[in-house]
């Protein structure tokens, strides 16, 4: 019997997720190398490896090393490092795998060549690219200046140019998924065309995220695209549109351990169970609660505190204490970064992985 709160994922949906992306990618011609933020864990790295991905991508240099250290050769950090402290663990973990490395301004760069030349190594970047997400990113208007600019220094080699925008156009969260996607492709082709115009070299372009990677695919000139929900989905993702409710692998098994009043009933899992940066109500989305309840789709999971979730329910809900229910979280990546370990589901066996990325800030 399995304790709760815990975090199941059923291993024929996530199977089924992770063939369906590398077949929707494929046909493109394009390269799938999945963010591993969502699931940390390399065993289902390796598992979407084995499904056709050329590599991975990570965001922090503490997951590089952990997936390194479980055999994954070909990463990705999609994150601007900047620190000596980090650069020379991208040092030395460049002399052992295929490492590439973001970076988004001028000082970051010039602290990548000065620990390369310390190493008398060369480390591979790409230049990151805000085309409307405002988050990390040279701004559009400056990225052939700085790209200029990286092909002048010392031991740094230039790869392409990457971006993130998520369900984002003109400034804001969108339904219009494949009108998102194909404009994120265009912009950053459009982008490397003039780079190459002005003899730099771009060979990769890396753009996507789950909601937008299969139409982003879609535009010519695309190198590769890098989702990462996917591999699970979530309650956000279905009301997206980018998937079912059935679609989603990944769940909370929790258990009913009050029932105040009629339409009231308490959970075991709480803000240290489920995510909460995806609330209730928010634009575009307006999701009602922190997850979707299985066994009750009419109940709302409300509030959170630490170790408590508040369920409202109909006074002809029948829940009674000691009762098992599964929810499936707004957002699945923060999650799952809640949880030591998941537990894969096959044949009504449960399987236990250590999320051994868990926790890797830096």
């Amino acid at each position: 019997m399995l304790e709760t709160p815990s975090l199941i994922i059923d291993e024929a949906k996530l199977q089924r997720n992770i063939e369906k992306m590398a077949q929707l990618v494929s046909k493109n011609g394009v390269s799938l190398r999945p963010h591993t933020k969502t699931h940390k864990i390399p065993d289902i790295a390796k598992m979407q490896i084995a499904a056709g991905a050329t590599g991975i991508t990570v965001a922090k240099v503490g997951e590089a090393e952990v997936m390194a250290q479980h055999g994954i050769n070909d990463i990705f950090i999609a994150y601007p490092i900047v620190t000596d402290s980090k650069l020379e663990r991208v040092a030395e973990l460049s002399k052992s795998i295929n490492l590439i490395i973001g970076v988004d301004s001028l000082e970051g760069a010039f602290n990548i060549s000065e620990v390369a030349k310390r190493h008398n190594i060369s480390i591979q970047i790409r230049l990151e690219i805000d085309i409307g997400f405002r988050r990390t990113g040279v701004l559009y208007g400056d990225a052939i200046k700085l790209a200029s600019e990286l092909q002048k220094m010392d031991n740094i080699e230039f790869q392409g140019i990457y971006t993130y925008r998520g369900f984002f156009m003109n400034g804001k969260p969108t339904l219009e998924l494949e009108k998102a996607g194909i404009e994120e492709g265009k912009l950053m082709v459009d982008l490397a065309e003039r780079m190459r115009s002005e003899g730099i070299p771009v060979r990769d372009i890396s753009v996507g995220s789950t909601p937008t990677a299969q139409y982003a695919a879609m535009v010519e000139g695309i190198t590769e695209v890098r989702p990462g929900t996917y591999v699970f989905y979530d309650r956000m993702q279905a009301a997206l549109g980018c998937c079912s409710l059935d679609d989603c692998a990944g769940s909370i098994r929790a258990t009913v351990v009050s029932r105040p009043s009629e339409n009231l009933m308490i959970i075991d899992g709480g803000s240290k169970t489920f995510a909460t940066d995806v609330g209730p109500n928010s634009d575009p989305l307006f999701l009602k609660g922190f997850g979707h309840i299985v066994e009750a789709p009419h109940a709302i999971l409300e509030r959170l505190s630490e170790e408590h979730g508040m369920v409202q329910i109909s006074k002809e809900d029948l829940f009674k204490v000691g009762d098992i229910v599964h929810v499936i979280p707004n957002h699945i990546c923060s999650t799952v970064n809640l949880h030591d370990k998941i537990f894969l589901k096959g044949n009504d066996k449960y399987e236990e992985k250590i999320v051994y990325a868990r926790g890797k800030l830096s």
